[in-house]
């Protein structure tokens, strides 16, 4: 039997192949239970183009002190900011990497920001 985390991660690359072959720059998303990150990546895979977490100390403090950054207000603002540096690097068109995680909840909420924002995927 596989566990939960090897049942994510067989998904997450399942995902990353089909990816590889649109050859456009892939969003990635990763969440614990105390952060949210995104990751534009380059179509090769070799650079990171942007990225954007509530790790970030900016961020922190705008969502408001310790604990905050494992909601969904603070993952849309991640995805808000991710669209912008993404933007800024020359990047308008991704392909999002949800790394196995259901598409619900935060990772929904990063995704509809950062396509609120410009991205285009």
């Amino acid at each position: 039997m596989l566990t939960k985390k090897e049942q994510r991660l067989r998904r997450a690359r399942q995902t990353r192949i089909r990816i590889a072959n649109q050859g456009v720059a892939r969003l990635s998303v990763n969440r614990t239970n105390l952060h949210i990150y995104a990751t534009v990546v380059s179509e090769d895979g070799t650079k990171v183009l942007a990225s954007a977490s509530t790790a970030e100390a900016e961020v922190r403090s705008s969502l408001g002190g310790a604990g905050k950054g494992s909601n969904t207000a603070a993952a849309t603002l991640v995805g808000k900011r991710i669209a912008e540096k993404a933007k800024a690097a020359g990047v308008e068109k991704v392909a999002f990497d949800r790394a196995g995680f259901a598409y619900h909840g935060r990772v929904k909420a990063l995704a509809d920001a950062a396509r609120e924002a410009g991205l285009q995927f």
